[in-house]
């Protein structure tokens, strides 16, 4: 199962237990960090709904973390945060969530969307430095 396949899982298994999405981005990297699913699952539980109370995006926060393990130094993840913020006009959750409020999109539509945004560019990193 690829890193996509596994956030849309997590996303979408109504009947299973809430991932947010700090932890639907940390899980599927979980193996590749030196971390279990578990770890991992615990690692990003303070993390959604912008740390929870609306600060930096919990999707955006994690893909840092991920970044970080990956080797990405900090004119990258720089680079990510601008990318992001030039791409949906904020990158704290509040303002992400007042602006699809404004649109009527659904949150968990719009909060999967980012969760799956910052997975697919996780992928387009190069593979861990040792």
């Amino acid at each position: 199962m690829t890193h996509l396949e596994h956030a849309e899982q997590l996303r979408r298994d109504p009947q299973g237990r809430h991932y947010n999405c700090a932890q639907s981005v940390l899980v599927p990297f979980a193996r590749e960090l030196g971390l279990t699913e578990e770890q991992a699952y615990q690692l990003g539980s303070c993390f959604g709904s912008g740390m929870l109370h609306g600060a930096t995006c919990g999707a955006l926060s994690a893909a840092l973390m991920v970044a970080g393990m990956k080797g990405c130094d900090t004119q990258q993840a720089a680079a990510m945060i601008h990318q992001f913020r030039d791409d949906h006009g904020a990158t704290d959750c509040a303002a992400l969530l007042a602006t699809v409020r404004e649109r009527n999109i659904p949150r968990k539509e719009h909060c999967d969307g980012l969760v799956l945004e910052m997975v697919a560019k996780l992928d387009q990193l190069p593979p861990s430095r040792p």
